[in-house]
C-alpha cells in the first residue's frame, strides 16, 4: 500500500502570516524522501491554501506523482488540463465547509461527469472521483469513465462506538473490492491518523492512502521525515526501526 501526503495545511499556516514561510514545496520535497509515494494538494476555488504558483512548483518539482484536488468548476479544470498533473481527484467543494465533508454524488450528475473525465483523458490525465463507500457511487464512477475511487473514510475516523466503527471498515472493505472487481484503482483518505490508519491499511484492495492534516499536525513536534516515516510504518505494516 502506497501512502500520499496532502501538504495543503503547510499552506495554511503560511497564509495566516501572508508570507511565504513555511514553503508547501518544500514540505513535498521532504515528504518523498521520506518515503512518500505521492504528494496531494487541494487548489479551492477561494485559494484557502494552496494557490496557483504552488501548483505549478509543485508539477516541477515533484517526482512521484502529483494528485491535484479539485472541485469541477470551469476555471479549476482549465488550471489542471494546463498544469497536468498525474492525477486529478474530483471532490464536492462548498465555499463554507472547513473540509470535504462527503464524497461525490457521482450518481446524480453521470453526463456532467462523463464530460470532465473525456477532458482530462484527453490530456492523458488520470481520473479519481472521491466518494462515499456506497456500490451505487463507486458503479457510476465506473460508468463515467473514471480511473480511480478514493473512498471517503471521514464516516469511519469520525466513529466512536465499536460497532460502528467495524461497520464502517466493513462498508469500506467491500467497497474496495467493488471497485476491483470492476477494475477502478482504489485508494482512501479523509481523517486518517495515527490511531486509526491500521484497520484501513489491512484492507488488501486499497492500493494508496492519502493523510495529510495527521502529518502536518504530527510534523509541527517532530518534523515532516519523522511524521512521514512514521506513518509508513502504520500503512506498510513495516516493522518499527526497519523503516
Amino acid at each position: 500500500m502506497r501512502l500520499a501526503v496532502n501538504i495543503d495545511h503547510v499552506a495554511t499556516l503560511r497564509n495566516a502570516r501572508g508570507g511565504n514561510e513555511p514553503d508547501p514545496v518544500t514540505a513535498a520535497q521532504v515528504a518523498e524522501l521520506a518515503g512518500a509515494e505521492g504528494i496531494v494538494c487541494h487548489l479551492r476555488e477561494d485559494r484557502r491554501h494552496i494557490r496557483d504558483r504552488d501548483l505549478r512548483l509543485l508539477r516541477s518539482v515533484v517526482k512521484t506523482k502529483l494528485d491535484l484536488e479539485m472541485g469541477a468548476a470551469e476555471e479549476i479544470i482549465g488550471i489542471a488540463l494546463d498544469v497536468v498533473p498525474d492525477l486529478v481527484t474530483l471532490v464536492p467543494e462548498r465555499r463554507q465547509e472547513l473540509t470535504t465533508e462527503g464524497g461525490l454524488d457521482v450518481a446524480g450528475q453521470k453526463e456532467f461527469l462523463k464530460d470532465v473525465v473525456k477532458q482530462f483523458h484527453g490530456k492523458k490525465i488520470r481520473v479519481s472521483l472521491f466518494v462515499d463507500p456506497v456500490p451505487m457511487q463507486i458503479e457510476a464512477a465506473r460508468g463515467v469513465g473514471a480511473d480511480v475511487v478514493e473512498l471517503h473514510t471521514g464516516e469511519y475516523a469520525n466513529a466512536r462506538k465499536e460497532r460502528d466503527i467495524q461497520e464502517c471498515l466493513v462498508a469500506l472493505e467491500q467497497a474496495a473490492k467493488l471497485g476491483k472487481s470492476l477494475g477502478l484503482g482504489v485508494n482512501a483518505g479523509h481523517g486518517l491518523n495515527y490511531m486509526n490508519t491500521g484497520p484501513v491499511a489491512s484492507i488488501t484492495e486499497i492500493d494508496e492512502l492519502s493523510i495529510g492534516h495527521a502529518v502536518i499536525t504530527r510534523a509541527i513536534f517532530v518534523g515532516i521525515e519523522r511524521a512521514v516515516r512514521e506513518m509508513l510504518v502504520l500503512v506498510k505494516g513495516v516493522p518499527k526501526g526497519s523503516e
